[in-house]
């Protein structure tokens, strides 16, 4: 194995592309229903929403994935 496949093979991937996140997409990726998902914004423990129009929020999706990771990363 030459040495460049070796870095690329330990390099970390790339940043996935951000965009809004609607609650049903937040809602498969979490497993968490919208009650709980506004439960825990509220007690500052999920990713704030962002006002994307007048009666519309979205969640960045890095946030989001961010959040996922952390959680992943605890139950270890």
């Amino acid at each position: 194995m030459s040495s460049s496949s070796v870095s690329l093979a330990n390099s970390p991937q790339p940043p996935a592309e951000r965009y809004i996140m609607r609650r049903d997409e937040v809602e498969r990726k979490t497993g968490f229903k919208r009650a709980h998902i506004y439960n825990l914004m509220k007690e500052g423990k999920f990713p704030q929403a962002k006002r994307i129009g007048l009666r519309a929020v979205g969640w960045d999706s890095s946030e989001i994935e961010h959040w996922i990771t952390e959680r992943l990363a605890q139950q270890v």
